[in-house]
């Protein structure tokens, strides 16, 4: 009986887990776009990128700093190396006769000369070792000081980079949750529309049966559920396919199951003067800024080639422990200097020259790029205030049109129930109704998204969606 009571309580909770996991998880427009944010492989790359710009810029400085080496080496010849030299016991003999002959001790004889010849010798130990230790500081190089600036240049762009994807997700996540939030609507006006065609089949049949309307009217109503049932199944797979397109955007398994929450609330905003939304963008976009300091970079590594026609200057001091022996009794030394070292660079084949000229024309090629897009910014700043205006004027005609179509309904209804209507009647109003409906939502929608894809050419990001990520100074 344990058993049995174990087993059926081992059931249950399992039936509740299995029930839990298989729940939805529903999204606001919020979670959803901070889900994408910690998903989204753009912005993992835009990070990656940033760590690895911080660490140059700290490289970059590393190269003013001084620079300490340590270097130690142990030889021992297996065979001697040997070089010619003067024969010293000629030289000896030859020296001494030459004395005795000019002093007269000797009486003069050249044949006591020896030939002046070359002999290999070796000058080398068997047992060699060197300890050096030099420290070397840089005092003067146009190299390392650009670099230090071009550095902190490509950090900056790094992290306007990754404001720039973060913009570009929101704007995704934007536009993916409420296409899906749009399907899901348009399937409760369409299920409202079959609900509706379901209410009048109903009523036609009530009235058919106690012989107030004719055949043909009861078939008209059932043709009409059957004709708004393919309609109602389509939205439904319509809806799946966004919410599957949205879990792309957000970066989770297709296998998860997710639903959207929101509301198309229509909140007609106050829209400034055009030329001052205009100087805004200019100023605040994050594509724009980029290809800002895109360009900054691109002169910093012009400056960089032509720093090679500078000198470099820099200090030195070296100190070593040396010691040489046959036969491992070494005799030890050390010595210690110090000084200041120049080089310069005279001819290199004009490869500097042409450096020169490529990253001058990268320049003025991303030059090009920052005038193309403050006029496609320009331009698209204009068309999103038209059309935000144009919306607004537009929804709030839909508003009223709703209004009219379901009190025509209403009244097509009454009418055919109190017999003086027409059963086309009741049909083409929820027609116009459901497409009123399915209109007015579609407005409010492309307001919506019209006035998110304004704001991330405005360059307005909420900071709690940028500060999280942005690292640390």
């Amino acid at each position: 009986m344990k058993k049995y009571f174990l087993l059926s309580l081992s059931i249950i909770v399992f039936g509740f887990a299995f029930r839990a996991s298989a729940q939805s998880r529903v999204l606001t427009l919020d979670d959803a776009i901070h889900l994408a944010l910690e998903n989204n492989t753009d912005i993992k790359i835009s990070l990656m990128n940033t760590e690895r710009s911080r660490a140059a810029v700290r490289e970059a400085f590393g190269y003013a700093l001084p620079s300490l080496d340590l270097s130690a080496n142990f030889a021992h010849f297996l065979k001697k190396p040997k070089m010619p030299f003067p024969d010293f016991e000629a030289l000896l003999t030859n020296a001494t006769y030459s004395i005795l002959f000019d002093e007269g001790v000797l009486p003069r004889d050249d044949n006591k000369f020896k030939p002046m010849q070359t002999q290999l010798q070796s000058f080398a130990q068997t047992n060699n070792y060197e300890a050096s230790l030099t420290l070397t500081q840089i005092l003067f190089s146009s190299t390392v000081f650009r670099g230090i600036g071009a550095s902190q240049i490509y950090y900056d762009l790094s992290v306007a980079e990754l404001r720039n994807t973060i913009g570009k997700t929101k704007l995704n996540v934007e536009r993916a949750f409420y296409g899906s939030l749009l399907m899901k609507e348009m399937l409760g006006i369409t299920r409202a529309s079959f609900e509706n065609a379901q209410e009048n089949l109903s009523n036609v049949n009530a009235l058919f049966d106690q012989g107030l309307v004719s055949d043909f009217d009861r078939m008209q109503a059932e043709v009409q559920v059957e004709n708004i049932r393919p309609t109602l199944m389509q939205m439904e797979n319509m809806l799946a396919t966004t919410l599957n397109d949205l879990k792309l955007v957000l970066g989770i398994d297709q296998s998860l199951d997710i639903d959207v929450t929101g509301e198309f609330v229509y909140r007609p905003e106050e829209l400034s003067d055009e030329a001052d939304m205009i100087d805004f963008a200019l100023t605040n976009n994050h594509g724009l800024q980029s290809l800002k300091l895109k360009m900054n970079v691109d002169e910093e590594f012009i400056a960089l080639d032509l720093s090679e026609y500078w000198p470099t200057l820099a200090a030195f001091g070296n100190y070593t422990y040396a010691g040489s022996s046959d036969k491992w009794d070494f005799q030890n030394y050390n010595s210690a200097t110090v000084g200041i070292s120049f080089s310069m660079n005279l001819w290199k084949g004009h490869q500097t020259r042409n450096r020169v000229q490529q990253a001058t024309i990268t320049y003025k090629q991303t030059e090009q790029q920052l005038e193309q897009l403050r006029d496609y910014i320009t331009n698209q700043v204009k068309a999103k205030m038209l059309e935000l205006k144009r919306v607004q004027s537009l929804v709030e005609a839909q508003e009223r049109n709703v209004n009219l179509a379901s009190r025509a309904y209403d009244i097509a209804t009454i009418r055919y129930k109190e017999g003086t209507g027409s059963q086309l009647e009741v049909q083409n109003a929820d027609v116009a109704l459901k497409q009123a409906r399915i209109n007015r939502i579609q407005s409010i929608h492309s307001y919506i998204i019209t006035k998110y894809e304004l704001e991330q050419i405005l360059g307005r990001i909420n900071s709690e969606y940028i500060d999280p990520y942005l690292p640390e100074n």
